[in-house]
């Protein structure tokens, strides 16, 4: 190699050759290629047979044609082994961010992906006037977690869909989807709150409250008067007084429908100035509890491990029971504790009810007591109509409304 093809090829190196140039000197190199495949060629012929293959001519071994296939063979073979390391990369990001989110979302006992799926229940119950949703998670890849399931409610006696529910978690950031069915929203749920905060059901109180019945009560009763006979409805009934828990579900003991959920008084709305007595935002608690994990008391525990690192735990316990018409204390102690809950995951409340104060409500609850104002009721159409004669009813609004499906639990 002579010392001027020596200093071309620093110059090459260093970047210092023009494009005419750089490519003169790639096709010297690819031809020092072409020789050195002759000699192993040669060598190997050498070594088996002893027999020199013919020496391929120059200018045919090294034709325009054959230099830009052999040029385009080194770019392919770049491409493909850049796309093969890049691909490895990703594999490997991939595998190790799987096994951080696994670590990250099962750590703790309970875990935190149970602690999230309480949280979430509990704003729900809280938030969102008779929709419960069960919720399933899901592990996914790059430090996330998708928890999702269908909003329910209780129409009838049965529950029915009305919407898809999806909260995703990017280390414990949580981010929220509702897609609801067949226009389904939620828009009936208003309320009207009592003025006078003082006034607190008594029975002995019912007949003084007859006059009452003279003025005109508003809502959707004309709606609910044309609804068919054979069909069941959601209905949001306000009151014109407080009623403690004990006191509300004594009144629906003898009737032919349920109360599935109590609006619970947090103080007036003074956000768009004065004490607004419509109630658009409620928060309260549903007729049966949404348990937390430390409401359950285990009966049995059995642990059985399995391999070197996993093992399988059984376990057995029960709930707390709730008379149905009855335990006011116990629900309205659960319903402190789930706002309580909020609390410590602040996230989460602010994402699944963005519009209830957590705190401020808390403090409100835990100064003046449990005081309800409001429920969501569900039963056949014809016996909702009968709430109209109640003194202590103020306003209706129509949810949703089924077939019939009633199963009267009286008979």
């Amino acid at each position: 190699m002579s010392e001027e093809f020596k200093q071309r090829l620093k110059d090459y190196a260093d970047g210092r050759l023009s494009d005419e140039e750089k490519f003169e000197v790639e096709r010297e190199m690819e031809k020092l290629e072409e020789y050195q495949a002759f000699l192993d060629e040669w060598m190997d012929n050498t070594g088996s047979n002893n027999a020199m293959p013919k020496r391929p001519d120059d200018q045919s071994a090294l034709s325009p044609k054959k230099e830009k296939r052999i040029v385009r063979r080194g770019k392919w073979r770049a491409r493909v082994s850049n796309t093969l390391t890049v691909l490895s990369l990703l594999l490997i990001v991939t595998v190790i961010s799987s096994i951080v989110t696994a670590l990250f979302y099962s750590a703790g006992d309970p875990d935190r992906t149970d602690k999230y799926r309480d949280a979430i229940a509990s704003a729900i119950s809280i938030s969102k006037p008779n929709i419960d949703v069960s919720l399933s998670s899901q592990g996914k890849t790059f430090f996330s977690q998708e928890m999702s399931g269908d909003m329910l409610k209780q129409v009838g006696s049965e529950r029915v869909a009305v919407g898809q529910y999806t909260v995703n978690f990017l280390f414990g950031l949580p981010s929220v989807e509702m897609d609801w069915r067949d226009g389904s929203s939620g828009s009936s749920q208003i309320f009207y709150r009592p003025k006078d905060s003082s006034e607190t059901s008594s029975a002995g109180e019912e007949e003084a409250e007859r006059e009452k019945l003279e003025e005109p009560k508003s809502g959707d009763w004309s709606r609910l008067e044309k609804l068919p006979e054979g069909t069941v409805a959601e209905a949001y009934v306000s009151f014109n007084r407080f009623f403690t828990t004990d006191e509300l579900l004594k009144q629906f003991e003898n009737r032919n429908m349920e109360s599935v959920w109590f609006a619970v008084d947090n103080g007036p709305d003074t956000r768009f100035g004065g004490e607004d007595e419509v109630i658009s935002n409620p928060i309260g608690f549903p007729a049966y509890p949404v348990w937390h994990h430390d409401d359950l008391t285990v009966t049995s525990y059995k642990e059985e491990k399995r391999g070197w690192f996993g093992k399988v735990v059984s376990s057995g316990g029960h709930y707390p029971s709730v008379e149905t018409y009855g335990d006011g204390e116990l629900r309205n102690e659960h319903f402190k504790k789930s706002l309580r809950l909020l609390q410590e995951y602040k996230l989460i409340a602010e994402r699944v009810a963005p519009f209830v104060d957590v705190d401020a409500s808390l403090a409100y609850v835990e100064q003046n007591g449990v005081h309800l104002y409001g429920a969501v009721i569900t039963g056949p159409v014809k016996e909702l109509l009968t709430l109209r004669e109640v003194s202590w009813v103020r306003d209706l609004r129509v949810g949703e409304v089924q077939l019939w499906n009633w199963n009267d639990s009286r008979e």
